[in-house]
C-alpha cells in the first residue's frame, strides 16, 4: 500500500510563487514515475507535470517555463515549484504515479491534494 500527502498550497496574488510538496510513503516511489495533477473549479483533473526516475520531465504547455516539478528519492518527496502564478491556476492540486494511477484494493487512490487560489 501507499498514501500520498500533498502540502504547500495557499492563496497568493498573481505572479507569486509557491512550492508544492507531496510526501509519499511506500516503497514504489523510486521506481516509479511521478505527476503532478491539478482540478479547477468545474473542471476535470489534468497532468500538469511528470518526471521520470530518470529525471526527464514533461510539463503540460499551460505551466510551461512557469513551474518545474522535481523529486528527491532520499526523502520520499516529490515537488513543483510554481512560479508567475495565473488565477487560471487555482485548482486542487495532486500528486500521484504517472501514467499508471496508485491503487489500492482495485480502485485509484488520490490523497487529499492541496488547494492552490491565485487572485487576480
Amino acid at each position: 500500500q501507499g498514501q500520498l500527502v500533498e502540502s504547500g498550497g495557499g492563496l497568493v496574488q498573481a505572479g507569486g510563487s509557491l512550492r508544492l510538496s507531496c510526501a509519499v510513503s511506500g516503497s514504489f516511489f523510486s521506481f516509479n514515475a511521478m505527476g503532478w495533477y491539478r482540478q479547477g473549479p468545474g473542471k476535470q483533473r489534468e497532468l500538469v507535470a511528470s518526471i521520470q526516475t530518470s529525471g526527464t520531465t514533461t510539463y503540460a504547455g499551460s505551466v510551461k517555463g512557469r513551474f518545474t516539478i522535481s523529486r528527491d528519492n532520499a526523502k520520499n518527496t516529490l515537488y513543483l515549484q510554481m512560479n508567475d502564478l495565473k488565477p487560471e491556476d487555482t485548482a486542487v492540486y495532486y500528486c500521484n504515479v504517472y501514467p499508471t494511477l496508485l491503487t489500492i484494493n482495485g480502485r485509484n487512490y488520490w490523497g487529499q491534494g492541496t488547494q492552490v487560489t491565485v487572485s487576480s
